[in-house]
């Protein structure tokens, strides 16, 4: 389908206000033990006219046009609320959300992101704000900001690992205590592939950090990132995005079946 970008641009700017914009939830799997343990929050546009918008056809624009700093703060609002009603059991589940690099460049993010969390009341070890790899940003002042963010219980993890040109090393200097490998690594059959993925697992858990393993589609997918050491993965082998509805009956039959 084609979009009309211009068309795109200027609906965006009010998407956030009139409930346009949602979050879907993905499912990541403890490897250990099958539980599902955390999720991503996914932004998704429904738009009234054109239905379901791609999310890499609409963020780009809204970093473009100024919408992505009401639809970043609208991500972590959404989050957090979750996190505040769903948090009252004997496992609670870690959610994370993506940030842009626009989100990052800005000083104030930090401290809104820390007063939204502050007043939902939530525990913040139990969020998590996603960092593409392939993103530019000044990464000493970044990694400052990151470092307050920490101080405070916030996870941070680097996105995408295996779609850009830093190494595990570049990408660690960032204080993060997480790595996300992108499905092409995964989804890569090749003996490259996997000794690859179980060097950067070894080295990203020596520097006490947990890898996630993206784009997990069929078993044995599923069993080479067992065999390389990854602590979580997700993918459609597990689940598709969903609405929250729906990943609360996923989370209640887990409960009920064990």
């Amino acid at each position: 389908m084609t979009w009309d970008a211009d068309r795109l641009a200027a609906d965006l700017l009010g998407a956030v206000d009139r409930g346009e914009i949602v979050a879907h939830y993905q499912p990541q799997i403890e490897l250990s033990s099958g539980d599902i343990v955390a999720a991503e929050a996914l932004c998704r546009w429904n738009h009234p006219e054109l239905g379901m918008v791609p999310p890499d056809t609409f963020i780009p624009i809204a970093e473009n046009n100024g919408a992505i700093d009401g639809i970043g703060a609208f991500m972590a609002e959404t989050a957090c609320d979750w996190l505040g009603t769903h948090t009252m059991r004997e496992q609670p589940i870690e959610i994370s959300v993506n940030v842009s690099a626009i989100q990052l460049a800005e000083p104030d993010f930090y401290e809104k992101l820390a007063t939204t969390i502050d007043a939902s009341g939530v525990d913040p070890n139990l969020l998590t704000i996603e960092i593409t790899e392939s993103l530019r940003f000044d990464t000493e002042a970044v990694s400052k900001r990151l470092s307050y963010l920490l101080s405070i219980g916030v996870g941070v993890s680097i996105d995408d690992f295996g779609t850009g040109y830093a190494s595990v090393d570049q990408l660690l200097d960032l204080p993060a205590t997480e790595l996300k490998i992108d499905q092409s690594l995964v989804q890569d059959t090749s003996p490259a592939s996997s000794v690859l993925m179980t060097a950067v697992v070894s080295l990203v858990h020596r520097r006490g950090a947990r890898v996630i393993a993206e784009g997990v589609e069929t078993d044995e997918q599923l069993a080479r990132v067992r065999e390389a050491g990854f602590d979580r993965a997700q993918g459609y082998l597990f689940a598709a995005p969903m609405p929250a509805g729906e990943f609360e009956q996923l989370l209640a039959s887990q409960r009920e079946s064990a």
